[in-house]
């Protein structure tokens, strides 16, 4: 969170869009890992279990993108 700590006591514009990259290239790094939870067999449950989250919000956030690439689209 240094981005967003640095720009807390400047414009707050600027502090949101550091916020919003953050939360951006966080996602950007849990969708492949449930990806893999998936394949490895975990439900939806399990995987929210371990994002902290419950299982109506990952399932929302993910299934229907991990259904193409099982189906192989990206």
């Amino acid at each position: 969170m240094p981005l967003v700590a640095q720009h807390s006591d400047d414009d707050p514009r600027r502090a949101l869009r550091a916020a919003g990259e953050l939360r951006r290239s966080a996602e950007r790094a849990e969708a492949p890992q449930v990806r893999r939870a998936r394949n490895a067999g975990l439900n939806w449950p399990q995987i929210a279990l371990a994002l902290g989250v419950t299982h109506r919000e990952v399932r929302r956030r993910y299934a229907t993108h991990c259904r193409l690439l099982s189906a192989g689209r990206p």
